[in-house]
């Protein structure tokens, strides 16, 4: 019987990649999307694809039940995805700003996992695979909407994977540096909806980062296609002893080993640096 899988956030990018990857692998794939168009799209290239929005307690709770029903009550994977990041100076973001970040970034994911975990019990065996980021150990300015939900993502992964020792379960996180997906165009749609840029303080550099989100073709070097991360997701997912935490693109490697060995005060200059003091 082939090896069965859930993925969120699968309409582009990462998730559509692994999901297509996974599949020839002989993997049974779940692909999940939010927007139903991208649902039907999906399942017209042959994908057992189901709608699933994680701000939506309901949606997951519809998901997983239909994922369970097709699968006699068993899942060996899950790739939880499907995110978005917030752009903006951390004094110009609202708490509504914030609760739409972690309800999608965190809160999803981690209701989403808390309903697969009894199946995974129950039948002795299990992977979960989270996508996190660079930034989740890296930050840099004017990110920090997003990189609040993925430092939190970290934190609440590493705590998960101490409690679910012995259980045969095994979790990881994966942590791309930059990759060529949607996600530019889906934080420009963020950034003018929950930040005002008149009369801020950061606006001159506001009208950087528009022009940043705006610009085509790679927007930082060393940037990867998303079969880099497809292919850290199969090792994850597929070896006897996967390992914690699977850096993608040269600046993840890099900034993971400058952060264990710089002083912090270095450490911020080198990200200021290396972001442009924010532009890229």
């Amino acid at each position: 019987m082939s090896r069965t899988i859930l993925i969120t956030g699968c309409s582009s990018g990462i998730g559509e990649n692994a999901a297509r990857s996974l599949r020839e692998r002989g993997w049974r794939v779940f692909a999940t999307a939010r927007k139903t168009e991208d649902v039907t799209r999906l399942e017209e290239d042959g994908f057992e694809a189901l709608q699933l929005d994680l701000d939506d307690p309901a949606s997951i709770e519809s998901a997983v039940d239909e994922v369970l029903h097709r699968t006699g009550g068993t899942l060996d994977a899950l790739f939880n995805n499907g995110a978005w990041g917030l752009p903006g100076a951390v004094e110009d973001l609202t708490r509504d700003a914030l609760r739409a970040q972690f309800e999608t970034n965190l809160f999803g994911w981690l209701e989403l996992t808390n309903r697969l975990i009894p199946v995974m019990r129950r039948q002795g065996h299990g992977r979960i695979v989270q996508c996190s980021s660079v930034l989740g150990y890296a930050p840099f300015p004017y990110r920090g909407a997003y990189s609040m939900s993925k430092f939190a993502l970290e934190g609440l992964t590493d705590t998960l994977r101490m409690e679910l020792r012995g259980s045969g379960i095994h979790v990881s996180l994966v942590e791309p540096g930059p990759i060529a997906t949607r996600f530019r165009a889906n934080a420009l749609t963020a950034f003018r909806r929950w930040v005002t840029i008149e009369g801020s303080v950061h606006e001159a550099q506001y009208r950087r980062q528009l022009e940043r989100l705006q610009k085509e073709g790679p927007a930082a070097p060393f940037t990867l296609p998303p079969e880099a991360v497809t292919e850290k997701l199969v090792h994850a997912l597929e070896s006897r002893r996967p390992r914690l935490r699977y850096p993608v693109t040269v600046p993840a490697i890099a900034f993971a080993w400058l952060k264990r060995l710089l002083p912090g005060r270095w450490m911020d200059l080198v990200l200021l640096r290396a972001s442009g003091g924010g532009k890229r």
